[in-house]
């Protein structure tokens, strides 16, 4: 069956059709507990592409599931059978009519996409789920997402005018309030359980379980669009849509309020909602206490007034809020957009955050979404509470307070009787508040047993009387809100466990040295899928291909420990070609909810895969590099561009090799006076290929009365074995070099920030060696180490590309701290990786790639300035120098030239 469906794919679809073991595994789970594995992916280029690959699978027999961005929580969106992933190719905004407040969409068209698009006429498409930057219209379509907004806006349902639908006998129609091919049977059924729907569905905002019988009601306009919408693509294929869009408010501000636990917040909801709100949502304590240990430089931490638990009221009428909340303990109010974005930020990343508890515990959907009445929010919080309780387990609520519907992650042993248990008392308990099993992500999997536990059985057949008029062989999504599958079957920790070794060479301290556990931190969110703010995933960003996500590889490493799909274990062909393109950024470390780092495990992956075979020529010439010019700089040197060097040693004949200075830093240092001494750690880069920054470093450093040496050997971090998967060299060099520093308490200040970030953080995964561990206590950034002494310099102006390892380990707070103080007026951007990466972007293969990362944001930017140019990292000066008529500087340098004019004499 499989080889005939795909024969038969490829040749009538036009679009990709993939059939291999890496994409099945791919798209074997979304952003669920669940895993099925497809039996094939397409991906179509056109609207006729779409048709046709249904019309295969449904002649076949085949079951179809749709998928956008994979980020259903409920199971909703993997199927063992074609999955159709409209997000590649099916993603533009056709019309915006400014006239009429529509848009006609594709339906994997981003929200995001569309309200840039909306936002020229004034406009936005008013559905706003946490992952708004990436799920896709046709997605939010299926489980009639919602968002922040829905207290003013409502639900994805409220916001459709109209559905373009395929059925899987090939007719297609537009779904609205007009005459289909299945009017009649609708209008009957209609009729017949009319009585029923209009008592037996709970009147609250956040109804999303079940069909949306409701909206074929007189008083609804028998809209079977509507009614589609939350049918998560059990009935149709959604191949487009015509939604409606709203006016932006003129100005609005952010209210947030602090109170002292979480009940004392849900119970002010009601009196809110009486007040003109477009969002009320809730954060409690945990989620905060967890970002401030696992994400202390999140800015929008410290803007959080007093309390234990928040709730975050976005409005025109600021004054009415505050106002009307005197049992707040701590309010603020913010108005600049800036500010706003970084506050909304710790709600928006809560599920991610929350899938690991406190102390570090896994933690898992399936209860995720539930809602009642808003007016029974605080009582239900209570009641709720103490459930976990009695099943003896955590989970932090959070969510959508002004429409009752509150999110959580569980400790769940999903292995275990308790789950299945706990989800029965649950749906009991929500029902008995006069709420909905799900005020949000839909039934998937996880909740479509539980329905007969809301619903009447006339309404329950009714829900099978509505699926059959569209889909009567039952091949849309099978197993989800009739005839439903297990709600305790297909979860991937127990179908698909581990069964090679899982221990690691590096400590993974995160997750006690386990790979398999460090693998299941993503959940799949998708937050990586994003395409602008922020470092993750570059290579994402550059070529739009799931396996060049965060998220991919992660799946991929998940199943390769199985190794059911993805065969050969640490040999993996699959896993290798997916890592090929991670640039090791660390963007995903930081920007990854869940602390996902790639670059770490794609380090522990070389290091196995690599193990006694012979590697990449570039991990012998660029991994070695610091052994190469330790031992022959001059050698080095006159080698310089030549193509037959690049060609041995695996480098891309369209990259210049960086040119290796006459004379070393070392060979230039001249030592110091008196002061308070620091040690300036010599790397390599800085050493042999930009030793000016060495020296303007120690200008500085002296100026503001330091006392500087050098190591009294030549040092090195060991990261470029380490990004090569060489851990064993790795090792060694790291542990000779803590033995040459130390013994000494006296800072070591280092300037190239991915050195830096490697002995602060990395080199602790590498080795337990106690002086490794000394070591790391020492090390500072330049600008640490400056930051507490320098004063004014004089006034400049400068832009600055943050290094992308200073952005996930360091943090930029000192380097801005001391620019503000110098009198540098800088600009930081957010532009993501350069794309050169240390090695990556000099590796044969990958400098078409390397390059798109820069165009993505990094070159516009500095193209369009002409103010001076402030990257720390010799990857980023590099791939500036090679890729513009600009000369980046290092902010020791800068610094050093404002010390030299005349009117600032150098002072000690």
């Amino acid at each position: 069956m499989t080889s005939r469906l795909v024969e038969r794919l490829r040749a009538e679809v036009d679009g990709d059709v993939l059939a291999d073991a890496g994409t099945r595994a791919m798209y074997a789970a979304d952003a669920s507990n669940y895993r099925h594995v497809p039996l094939v992916v397409v991906r179509p280029r056109t609207v006729d592409a779409a048709v046709a690959a249904v019309g295969v699978a449904a002649e076949l027999g085949v079951s179809i599931t749709g998928r956008g961005a994979g980020t259903s929580i409920a199971g909703n969106a993997c199927g063992e059978g074609m999955v159709l992933d409209f997000a590649r190719h099916l993603n533009q905004v056709l019309e915006v009519d400014a006239g009429s407040r529509t848009a006609r969409v594709q339906p994997g068209v981003v929200p995001d996409v569309l309200n840039r698009a909306a936002g020229q006429h004034g406009l936005h498409f008013a559905p706003d789920p946490s992952t708004h930057s990436r799920c896709t219209i046709g997605g939010m379509i299926g489980n009639n997402a919602c968002g922040a907004h829905s207290v003013a806006w409502g639900k994805t349902v409220d916001n459709v005018e109209s559905l373009d639908v395929l059925l899987p006998d090939g007719r297609r129609f537009e779904a609205g309030t007009g005459e289909s091919p299945v009017h009649g049977e609708l209008r009957a059924l209609r009729d017949d359980v009319m009585a029923a729907v209009r008592t037996g569905f709970p009147r609250i905002p956040r109804r999303v379980s079940g069909y949306n019988l409701d909206q074929l009601l007189p008083e609804n306009g028998f809209h079977v669009g509507r009614a589609l919408v939350g049918s998560e693509g059990t009935c149709v294929t959604v191949l487009g849509a015509t939604v409606r869009l709203v006016p932006l408010p003129s100005s609005r501000s952010l209210v947030v309020l602090g109170f002292s636990d979480t009940y004392a917040a849900a119970d002010q909801v009601v009196a809110l909602l009486s007040l003109d709100v477009l969002a009320i949502e809730g954060v409690n304590e945990d989620i905060v206490s967890i970002l401030r240990q696992r994400k202390p430089g999140t800015p929008g931490l410290r803007a959080l007034p007093a309390g234990r638990s928040w709730l975050f009221v976005e409005t025109v009428d600021p004054a009415a809020v505050v106002k009307a909340m005197p049992g707040a303990v701590g309010s603020v109010v913010v108005t600049d957009p800036a500010r706003t974005r970084e506050l909304w930020r710790i709600r928006e990343d809560g599920a991610g955050l929350l899938t690991r508890t406190a102390d570090g515990a896994e933690a898992w959907s399936g209860w995720e979404d539930a809602a009642v009445p808003p007016s029974r929010l605080g009582a239900y919080l209570r009641d709720f509470d103490q459930l976990l309780g009695r099943h003896g387990r955590r989970g932090p609520t959070y969510g959508h307070y002004g429409d009752g519907c509150l999110h959580v992650r569980i400790d769940f042993d999903l292995a275990g009787p308790g789950y299945r248990s706990f989800m029965e008392e649950a749906a009991d308990l929500v029902v008995s508040h006069g709420g909905s099993l799900s005020g949000e992500h839909g039934d998937g999997q996880a909740r479509s047993e539980l329905l007969p536990r809301m619903y009447s059985p006339e309404i329950m057949a009714a829900f099978s009387r509505f699926k059959s008029i569209f889909d009567p062989r039952g091949l849309m999504n099978p197993g989800r809100i009739v005839d439903p599958l297990p709600l305790d079957a297909d979860l991937r920790v127990v179908v698909a466990p581990a069964r090679i070794p899982v221990r690691t060479s590096l400590a993974l301290h995160a997750d006690q040295g386990d790979l398999a556990a460090a693998s299941r931190r993503c959940v799949g969110v998708g937050k990586c899928l994003t395409t602008s703010g922020g470092v993750m995933c570059p290579s994402y960003r550059a070529t739009r291909e799931e396996k060049h996500s965060t998220r991919g590889r992660a799946r991929l490493l998940f199943d390769m420990l199985n190794g059911s799909v993805v065969r050969d274990g640490w040999r993996s062909a699959e896993v290798r070609e997916a890592l090929d393109l991670c640039l090791s950024c660390k963007g995903c470390k930081r920007d990854c909810p869940v602390d996902v780092d790639m670059a770490t495990y794609k380090a522990e992956f070389l290091h196995q895969h690599y193990r006694g075979r012979l590697r990449p020529m570039s991990h012998y010439s660029m991994g070695f590099l610091p052994l190469w010019l330790a031992l022959a700089p001059g050698l080095v040197r006159a080698l310089g561009d030549r193509r037959v060097v690049k060609r041995l040693g695996g480098i891309d004949p369209r990259r210049s090799m960086p040119s290796v200075a006459a004379g070393s830093f070392r060979s230039q240092f001249k030592g110091s006076g008196v002061g308070e001494p620091v040690v300036l750690f010599t790397d390599t880069f800085t050493d042999h290929f930009d030793p000016q920054v060495g020296l303007d470093a120690v200008t500085v450093l002296e100026h503001l009365g330091f006392s500087v040496s050098l190591p009294r050997k030549r040092v090195c971090c060991g990261l470029t074995w380490m990004s090569t998967g060489q851990l064993g060299v790795a090792r060694r060099v790291l542990r000779r070099t803590a033995r040459v520093l130390d013994g000494s308490t006296t800072p070591v200040v280092g300037l190239e920030p991915s050195c830096t970030a490697f002995l602060r953080n990395d080199a602790l995964e590498l080795t337990s060696d106690p002086a490794v561990g000394r070591l790391a206590e020492r090390v500072r950034t330049f600008a640490e180490q400056i930051a507490p002494v320098v004063g004014p310099l004089g006034a400049t102006k400068a832009v600055m590309q943050p290094h992308c390892h200073q952005y996930a380990e360091l943090g930029l707070d000192a380097d801005r701290s001391v620019m503000q103080t110098a009198g540098v007026d800088a600009t930081v951007l957010d532009a993501g990786c350069c794309g050169l990466a240390g090695n990556f972007g000099f590796e044969a293969g990958h400098y078409d790639v390397s390059v798109a990362v820069a165009e993505q944001a990094l070159l516009p930017a500095v193209r369009a300035t002409s103010d001076p140019i402030l990257a720390d990292g010799f990857s980023c000066r590099t791939q500036l120098r090679q890729l513009t008529d600009r000369d980046p500087v290092h902010l020791a340098t800068l610094l050093a030239s404002m010390i030299d004019r005349p009117h600032h004499p150098k002072r000690m």
